[in-house]
């Protein structure tokens, strides 16, 4: 059975996803508007954004080249024209009662992403990605979607530009939807296209369908188009992030096997997925195509991109980069991973393995530093401006001016709870490695301290030795290094 042939009983899992993608761009897609974040609700909008009578739209070229980035990045087919059209219907968070988007025609088609599942890599068909505007924002006051008391509508965010992106039905687990949905992101962080922690910045929507398992060819990897259109499939909306996805689309599979498995229809609907609640909930009948009453935007001209795509560069992407840390700096895969977890984190490992040993270098950004940082919910780049510091924290290490117990104990955590530079946590707490003498003469007063432990060691206990290592770390205020203390006293006990 392949990664993607997760089943239960007779049935397969089929899922598909349309991922929302917000650009970063300084204004929206078709008007001057900022796109910055506000609390003031219907403030950062025009008489475009809103849908007024008479106004025009006006194209943003940094999302058409955010758009292009992003379809090299899928080594997707990107054509030398394209178009927009009016995506028709009615919603209260959509002004104009019309979406300007792309049908037929969008800026990038036939991609694919690979991504690791369980060990294994394998592709899944990004069948296309388009632009669009977001529409506006609802705030459901007083309970759910279905149980608010009323809805206030936010247009702050009607018109930003969005990359959607849409998959074949390739996934056969929710599982392997998160790992998609974390390798996509790293992408698009890597391109300087998206920003994570914008509110709202990634949004899914996946379509889920259960068939039977003789409709699945032998390898696991087809599905005929009869079988896809005959199953009734569901779906799910507001989801908002990678273990959201995981979480709302494990309770839909299993909602579905329920009600199929006890002889009951499964309903072609949309549904909302309640994250407080943990469940997923009816909206409404499931659009087709025609209801949506696509036709061409008069207002804006066809794309032309031919020419200027080609001058469109795009960087090193997170799965080359894996390779390469682990070809030139000799790291096993999950270092490789960690290091190339965020453009920043993996740039700042370079920086210091060009200065230090690169073992040592991955040691202290993937696990000293991701691992403070992450017990106390930051970012790299939340310290962005001290980077510097860390590196100096390294040298100190690198130089045998401080135990790495020390540095890492200590100075490391001091520095990000009390935001003290190493130099001053290290002068202020007298963390300055011990002289060569004074430790051996801590190590010999030690030795003449306990000799029961001496003499266990002496019968062969080995751990007793770690118990003497403890005794010269007290007597040296922890600035001497175990390792070397250890060394030490095996010398001078065997001497």
């Amino acid at each position: 059975m392949t990664a993607q042939t997760v089943q239960q009983g007779d049935l397969v899992t089929v899922i598909g996803l349309e991922v929302h993608v917000q650009l970063e761009t300084d204004t929206k897609i078709f008007c001057g508007c900022s796109t910055e974040q506000t609390d003031e609700p219907n403030e950062n909008v025009c008489p475009v954004c809103l849908g007024l009578p008479g106004s025009l739209p006006v194209l943003n070229e940094a999302a058409v080249e955010a758009a292009v980035k992003i379809g090299k990045a899928i080594d997707a087919d990107i054509p030398e024209e394209t178009r927009f059209h009016r995506k028709n219907y009615y919603y209260p968070d959509l002004p104009k009662n019309f979406q300007i988007t792309q049908y037929d025609e969008p800026i990038c088609a036939d991609g694919e992403l690979e991504v690791a599942v369980e060990g294994t890599r394998r592709t899944i068909t990004i069948e296309r990605a388009h632009l669009e505007e977001d529409p506006g924002s609802l705030q459901h006051v007083g309970g759910g979607i279905d149980t608010a008391d009323y809805t206030l509508v936010n247009y702050n965010r009607a018109g930003t530009p969005l990359m959607e992106i849409v998959t074949a039905p390739d996934f056969r687990s929710p599982d392997e939807v998160r790992a998609f949905l974390a390798e996509l992101e790293e992408v698009l962080e890597y391109l300087g296209v998206f920003d994570a922690e914008r509110d709202g910045s990634l949004r899914i929507d996946a379509n889920l369908s259960i068939i039977p398992d003789e409709e699945i060819d032998g390898d696991g990897d087809e599905i005929g188009e009869e079988a896809l259109a005959a199953a009734n499939r569901t779906e799910v909306k507001n989801i908002s992030s990678h273990k959201g996805a995981q979480k709302a689309l494990a309770y839909e599979e299993t909602r579905q096997k329920n009600a199929i498995q006890r002889g009951r229809a499964v309903e072609q609907e949309t549904r909302h997925w309640d994250e407080a609640r943990g469940i997923t909930v009816s909206m409404r009948s499931k659009e087709e195509e025609k209801d949506y009453r696509y036709f061409e935007e008069a207002d804006l001209p066809p794309l032309r991109v031919s020419g200027w795509k080609d001058e469109i560069a795009i960087p090193e992407l997170p799965s080359a980069r894996r390779e390469r840390f682990r070809a030139e700096y000799d790291l096993d895969e999950e270092a490789a991973s960690k290091l190339t977890s965020t453009k920043q984190v993996a740039d700042f490992y370079e920086t210091v393995a060009s200065e230090f040993d690169p073992d040592l270098a991955a040691t202290w950004v993937a696990d000293n530093l991701l691992g403070e940082l992450n017990y106390r919910d930051m970012e790299i780049v939340g310290i962005e401006g001290r980077l510097e510091e860390v590196t100096r924290l390294v040298e100190l290490v690198a130089t045998d001016e401080i135990t790495a117990k020390n540095a890492r104990e200590t100075v490391l955590r001091s520095m990000l709870d009390d935001g003290r530079t190493p130099d001053e946590v290290v002068a202020e707490e007298g963390l300055g490695k011990t002289d060569e003498d004074d430790v051996q003469e801590a190590v010999v007063e030690a030795i003449d301290e306990n000799p029961d432990a001496v003499a266990d060691y002496e019968a062969g206990e080995d751990g007793a030795i770690n118990f003497l290592v403890g005794q010269v770390m007290q007597k040296t205020g922890g600035s001497a290094d175990p390792g070397d203390v250890n060394q030490l006293l095996r010398a001078e006990l065997e001497g």
